[in-house]
């Protein structure tokens, strides 16, 4: 082999890695490095790669957070009833650590006039450390340093896969930058979805001590807090969804419900102690929850509840203040026994049973 073929396959290959991290960092699709090119969209369908990039990068005053909950929520509801500029920060998972993680890269890189936070019950008895890391989230694109970049810039999915993407939905297709990681458009919500994806446990485990969880609680209700009373001129709306009926049913036959319904009493008080929180409240929507017409399983509901959630905020309607909380908390209680008594039996002979339950 000539040294002279030997000097062009090299200059070659030198120049093809060139184009493809050229590539990558002009188009970027995870948007670690500047905002879509002018004529293309900010297309977020992939939260686990995207949404630090796009909080780091993108234009925005406002904060969505959440779980996989709060991911049909479309951003032009906030933007136009409370006059912002959204972004979602999503963890499918919810949990507290992993949003106040998210909560800070915003808080870094942009003056944040609202937090739309949505506090999933499971969220207060987390673990309180970070699990991206846990659950191999490509850590690289997590962190400021741009020389590990090159699993971005040389990623033949990214390249092939990602680039293109976002110049087809960005020019042919009809996707709007409001409904960014959007996960309903093909889903169905309806009993028959919800009571067919309910594995129920056959028996009833004894109830724990309402304190079962208090050192974690603790520690993730620290999470949250310190973060609202660091950031005093943010406005934090911080809202508590409608979970099915038959989540209620699980947790009572996990020996939950006292344990979880003093979580979010705990969590409620320390909320409304800050001055900067306006604090909603939807679990006890009695309409909403037994209504298996508006859920695909146990807790995920429709975009139609996803926008009535909203709307309520904006209208000020099921807020919950320190005069009203316990109050609120005790009609969970009686809604929650009248579930397990009284309105899941119409429903029992279509639940399946975990025959593999001792």
């Amino acid at each position: 082999m000539s040294q002279k073929f030997i000097k062009r396959f090299f200059i070659g290959s030198i120049s093809l890695l060139f184009l493809c991290i050229l590539a990558v960092v002009l188009f970027d699709p995870f948007f670690q490095y500047h905002k879509p090119l002018p004529g293309l969209k900010a297309v977020l369908t992939d939260k686990e790669y995207q949404c630090v990039g796009s909080l780091k990068t993108l234009e925005y005053d406002s904060v969505i957070a959440g779980s996989s909950v709060a991911e049909n929520y479309n951003n032009g509801w906030f933007d136009q009833g409370f006059q912002c500029k959204t972004i979602k920060a999503i963890r499918s998972y919810g949990a507290t650590a992993d949003l106040c993680y998210l909560l800070d890269i915003a808080f870094k890189h942009q003056e944040v006039k609202y937090v739309f936070y949505n506090l999933d019950p499971s969220a207060l008895v987390a673990d309180p450390e970070t699990t991206y890391e846990l659950t191999g989230c490509p850590m690289y694109l997590y962190d400021d340093n741009y020389l590990n970049d090159m699993e971005y810039w040389l990623n033949k999915g990214v390249l092939m896969e990602k680039i293109p993407y976002l110049i087809a939905h960005s020019l042919i297709g009809d996707y709007d930058e409001n409904d960014s990681y959007n996960w309903a458009q093909w889903k169905e919500f309806n009993s028959d979805m919800a009571l067919g994806l309910y594995i129920r446990k056959p028996s009833v485990s004894e109830m724990k001590p309402e304190d079962d969880y208090e050192d974690v609680l603790n520690e993730n209700i620290a999470l949250l807090t310190n973060r609202i009373n660091d950031h005093p001129d943010t406005c934090f709306y911080v809202f508590i969804p409608p979970y099915s009926m038959l989540w209620w049913d699980n947790i009572y036959r996990e020996g939950d419900t006292e344990a979880y319904l003093y979580n979010l009493e705990k969590a409620m008080e320390a909320l409304l102690a800050c001055d900067n929180v306006k604090l909603f409240y939807f679990q006890n929507d009695k309409d909403v929850i037994i209504n298996l017409e508006n859920y695909m399983d146990i807790l995920h509901f429709s975009p139609e509840i996803n926008h009535y959630i909203c709307d309520s905020m904006i209208e000020g309607k099921r807020q919950i203040t320190m005069e009203n909380y316990k109050e609120n908390i005790s009609e969970m209680k009686s809604l929650a026994y009248e579930i397990t008594d009284e309105l899941i039996k119409p429903y029992e002979d279509r639940i399946k049973v975990d025959i593999y339950d001792d």
